[in-house]
């Protein structure tokens, strides 16, 4: 018997992998994640192991197993993990395979699997994770490996610009000594290997586009009389990473004391900001910019420097398709608007659908170029919907904004009375923000202010909400946003004399916030193809005349006259992120008792006729009678639907159709003599429902009437066309819907 158990504990011990035995015997290896990345805490698993970098087979990989190698990279866990070579297919070895993880392990090589080396897959089977982005607080980088330092990536927890004394008041920090946190402490890099590609990667990473030449002389002078506390490693980029951990590791750094670097000093480092971000505008970052016209632009992003990309081409605004779509691309596009390098290249149409044509497809860019359109793409690629329509987010400079701004008193973080921190009797106190004006645009800029997206809803009541009693004095009044500002402090308002006649407390403004919103857009081509006249006696119009869907002369005209109409039909889509809901409560909504119907929005959209200098010569509106998803996108399930005094609203990826027979669904133009004309419709014009993007609410076509007959033709969306070609339609650049 005892021969046997002998026999049992010598065959376990053969058979067991290394990887599984006693930490004595532990294999060292060292990883990393690489190929095709959309954010740079993500990629292919690399191992590091017998003097060559392999890969790790996906067979019975699991997301303890990610975990275990996302917590040895020094991120605190994995949010998920790829099979089949989702970040493209790697070289050389495949080290491990059917890896079986706990989760506790230190490293990956603790792990059970095969052994090193002995696999039967290939490299369509490579695995790849998706880490946290957050650190490890107190994680040191340490290389295991002496000769591992070839193709090893920079891993540390956090990265500065550490200022000196005379500039640190100045937002953004653009200049000053480079630090890296590893093991919790701050440290220094030696410049005797650093070169101008790293301070580019640096200055991307703190959301600036570019670096510049700077005054080594104070650096020196200060350096000399500092204590230093130097990273033991150099650090090489090639310049088109979007991030420092993409970076290879360079040489050790030998410690020496007060010696160590003594042929140089720590990295300075100066960047170059953005427009948006330069304290005056003869700083800011010139080539980024083509101030006549952009070709490339950001929209339906909640934060600056995010959004779906679209590119001018043939003077008509395009989206750009997410085949091939990585980090390296977005990084050209988020540099090219002013911003620093890409946080994260986003895929399917994660910032909503664009609208017009698919302009670009399997873009591929060194990460030099000095815009997206430098980039090769295929022209001949076609097939691509907008429901792939390619998105960024960019780092942008710690302006801290938040600070200056808070809510207050809500259920949850993302609602509350808004509080601001102003002056009174020459000190700075939290005080409140006058309702009065305050609206879904207001609401806008403090929900990106603070970083907590769009606005769902903008208060003007707010007793229900307990702020901070010592901050119940308003100290801003008279606020009025055009939606684009970046802090509340730079809409207009009355400055320091406040005019607020209801008072804070329970009339201080408020706001509910959300990640993410709704985006009308009218069809412009099913308005140009339905459009016609018709005329109609004014018996057959009672109903509508009630509703005010007739121009002012109707109301002496006599019972039998006729009034011209001009018809069309509307397709109205929602291709943003959220459902588009009528604000008010069904229980608010109103009873038209001639149309036998509820409005759940008394103005839905204006229609207007105006003379080619953009003065009115004719009106209609439409209330919302009914909200509804009419038809929907392939495998979209309609929600709302009218009958019955059912739930209102449209869908994301569905569309409501107002038919050109329904009443109310016209211009009425009798009084308008012949001539050249543009039809205008405008959705949501009063902002009442919070939209990602406005600019595409307002349609225009041109128009021609002979007193017979009427042609309409161009019709196109706002923000469509290159701003050259919309010099002829005034208003679509401005997005000037209607004053509140």
């Amino acid at each position: 018997m005892l021969l046997l158990a002998v026999f049992c504990c010598l065959l376990y011990t053969l058979l067991v992998p290394s990887s599984a035995q006693s930490d004595s015997n532990q294999p060292v290896i060292q990883l990393r994640l690489a190929g095709e990345k959309k954010k740079h805490y993500e990629g292919r698993v690399e191992v590091f192991y017998n003097g060559e970098w392999g890969t790790v087979c996906d067979d019975d990989f699991s997301i303890y197993a990610a975990q275990v190698v996302c917590r040895e990279l020094g991120f605190t866990g994995a949010e998920s993990w790829l099979p089949s070579a989702k970040y493209g297919k790697g070289e050389g070895r495949i080290w491990l395979d059917n890896v079986h993880c706990t989760g506790s392990e230190k490293s990956l090589a603790h792990c059970e699997s095969n052994g090193f080396g002995v696999s039967d897959c290939k490299h369509s089977e490579d695995v790849g994770v998706v880490c946290s982005s957050k650190r490890i607080p107190g994680f040191k980088f340490i290389r295991n490996q002496a000769n591992s330092q070839e193709g090893l990536t920079v891993q540390v927890e956090e990265v500065r610009i550490r200022a000196t004394y005379s500039h640190r008041k100045r937002i953004p920090i653009t200049e000053g000594f480079l630090e890296v946190k590893d093991g919790g402490k701050w440290r220094q890099i030696c410049n005797e290997d650093w070169n101008q590609m790293n301070s580019r990667v640096i200055c991307g990473m703190q959301g600036f586009p570019g670096e510049k030449r700077f005054n080594t002389r104070p650096y020196k002078l200060l350096a000399s009389r500092r204590k230093k506390n130097y990273w033991g490693f150099s650090i090489n980029c090639t310049g088109n990473e979007a991030d420092l951990s993409d970076c290879k590791l360079g040489r050790e750094i030998e410690k020496k004391g007060n010696s160590t670097c003594g042929k140089g000093m720590p990295v300075v480092v100066s960047c170059v900001p953005g427009r948006v971000f330069a304290p005056s505008v003869s700083i800011g970052f010139r080539k980024a910019y083509r101030v006549e016209q952009p070709l490339v632009r950001l929209r339906g992003g909640a934060m600056i420097g995010e959004g779906r990309v679209e590119v001018l081409k043939n003077g008509e605004w395009g989206t750009v398709c997410d085949d091939n779509w990585n980090i390296r691309t977005a990084t050209v596009v988020c540099r090219e608007l002013g911003f620093g390098s890409a946080k994260e290249a986003l895929t399917g149409a994660r910032m909503g659908q664009g609208i017009g044509p698919v302009h670009m497809n399997e873009v591929e860019c060194s990460g030099f170029e000095k815009s997206l359109t430098e980039c090769y793409f295929n022209p001949n690629s076609l097939g691509c919907s907008h429901e792939e329509d390619a998105a960024v987010k960019c780092n942008v400079p710690a302006m801290g904004f938040h600070n200056r701004l808070r809510l207050s008193g809500g259920r949850n973080p993302y609602e509350g009375r808004v509080e601001v921190l102003g002056e009174r009797n020459g000190s700075l106190v939290w005080g409140t923000v006058c309702s009065d004006s305050w609206g879904t645009m207001e609401a806008m800029v403090v929900c990106r202010q603070l970083g907590l997206g769009f606005a769902s809803n903008a208060f003007q009541e707010t007793w229900y909400w307990q702020g901070d009693s010592s901050a119940d004095a308003v100290v801003m009044s008279g606020v009025r946003c055009s939606g684009t500002e970046l802090t509340l402090e730079q809409c207009l308002h009355h400055g320091k004399h406040v005019v607020c006649p209801k008072g804070g407390g329970r009339f201080a403004a408020g706001v509910s916030c959300t990640m993410t919103a709704p985006d009308l857009v009218l069809n412009a081509q099913v308005v140009e193809q339905t459009t016609y006249l018709e005329d109609r006696p004014m018996y057959a119009l009672q109903c509508a005349h009630e509703e005010r869907c007739l121009s002012g002369s109707a109301d002496k005209a006599d019972p039998s006259s006729y009034r011209r109409l001009l018809r069309f039909s509307s397709q109205i889509h929602n291709n943003g992120q959220s459902d588009f809901r009528p604000r008010a409560s069904p229980q608010s909504w109103v009873w038209h008792d001639c149309h036998r119907h509820y409005h759940s929005m008394e103005v839905f959209t204006h229609y207007d006729l105006m003379s080619l200098n953009g003065t009115k010569v004719a009106e209609g509106h439409k209330a919302s009678f009914c909200l509804e998803d009419t038809y929907c996108d392939e495998g979209i399930q309609k929600r709302y639907e009218c009958a019955n005094f059912g739930a209102q609203g449209i869908t994301v990826g569905c569309w409501d159709t107002y038919r050109h027979d329904i009443d109310c669904q016209w211009i009425d133009i009798t009084d308008v003599k012949p001539g050249d004309y543009i039809l205008q419709v405008v959705i949501n014009p009063n902002y009442e429902v919070a939209e990602s993007d406005y600019t595409n609410n307002i349609m225009k076509c041109r128009s021609r009437y002979d007193g017979h007959r009427m042609w309409t033709y161009n019709c196109h969306t706002g923000g469509t066309l290159s701003s050259e070609t919309e010099e002829t339609f005034p208003g679509l650049l401005t997005n000037q819907l209607s004053h509140r």
